[in-house]
């Protein structure tokens, strides 16, 4: 029996949450999937997993293995990476995570650009609006925004941006101008719903109720309906930037705006960094901070 392979596939059954779901996750069949399992069992001469038919649980014996594997997988990851040169030479591949427009507009361009200076590094650019779990996703970098909750992942801060509200200057003249948030009850509004999960956009503490008449879930969607005077959206800033600068948005209400929103770069801090990372951090952060200063209102 292998035994670090056999746990890796006990810890990608456990992340996975079930016997079958890792099987789809290794391309592995399922019975061998459960062979080394059971195997793994019959070596430790205990039960990790009490089985049930879609899924299973951890007995107690489990749950302290399944971490003592964890912590062992990771360790000869890094030694595997010491081998291999990461860590004397900036090379291998590097996973990036980021919220989809901003990376669209911001982050892929920065790493087009350091791919042409950095050829040993292939990069892998993953695009989502969800919470991403760095360790538990096998994730090097992160770009994040909003307040940042206390880990043990470290932080570079790049900027930040602001909620902002719009409309067309054609559905203005037409309506007029909201003076204040509890205006917005009068007008119709286009709801991202990603962002606002419910018909109340939020000014500080005040909730104001609106009556939205198109109800998307991309911020692109949102943008470009509002361009066409069907209402008054409220957005991320960069996510507007280009449709203000060019005058088919009005920014409103920026006195009752939120405060910013932070931007920043998180990693994990276990061990040596990498070099591969550590090569995107230097040169990345600064055009980041750049980009984000140039859209600053």
């Amino acid at each position: 029996m292998d035994r670090l392979d056999a746990m890796s596939v006990l810890l990608a059954a456990v992340e996975a949450g079930s016997l079958s779901a890792a099987s789809r996750r290794l391309g592995m069949p399922l019975a061998t999937v459960s062979r080394k399992v059971a195997e793994l069992e019959e070596h430790l001469k205990a039960r990790l997993l009490i089985r049930a038919p879609r899924q299973f649980a951890l007995t107690d014996a489990g749950r302290s293995y399944v971490a003592a594997c964890k912590t062992i997988l990771e360790q000869v990851g890094e030694a595997e990476k010491a081998a291999a040169g990461e860590y004397a030479n900036p090379r291998g591949d590097l996973t990036i995570t980021a919220p989809v427009a901003f990376g669209r507009l911001h982050l892929l361009p920065v790493v087009a650009d350091f791919l042409q200076v950095y050829p040993e590094i292939d990069v892998r650019l993953s695009f989502s609006d969800r919470f991403v779990q760095l360790l538990e996703e096998h994730v090097d970098l992160a770009l994040r925004i909003g307040d940042l909750p206390d880990s043990t992942l470290r932080a570079s801060r790049l900027g930040t941006i602001r909620q902002v509200t719009c409309a067309s200057p054609a559905y203005l003249a037409q309506h007029g101008t909201p003076c204040i948030p509890a205006d917005l009850s009068g007008y119709d509004c286009i709801n991202l719903e990603i962002i606002h999960t419910n018909d109340r956009w939020m000014f500080g503490a005040e909730a104001v109720a609106i009556q939205p008449r198109l109800r998307v879930n991309t911020a692109e969607a949102a943008v470009d309906a509002a361009c066409l005077g069907l209402g008054i959206t409220r957005v991320l800033s960069y996510q507007a930037a280009q449709s203000l600068a060019d005058g088919r948005l009005m920014r409103l209400l920026t006195d009752h705006e939120p405060p910013p929103r932070p931007v920043s770069l998180v990693y994990a801090a276990q061990g040596l960094l990498p070099l591969k990372l550590r090569a995107f951090l230097d040169f990345a952060t600064p055009r980041l901070k750049a980009r984000l200063a140039g859209e600053t209102p």
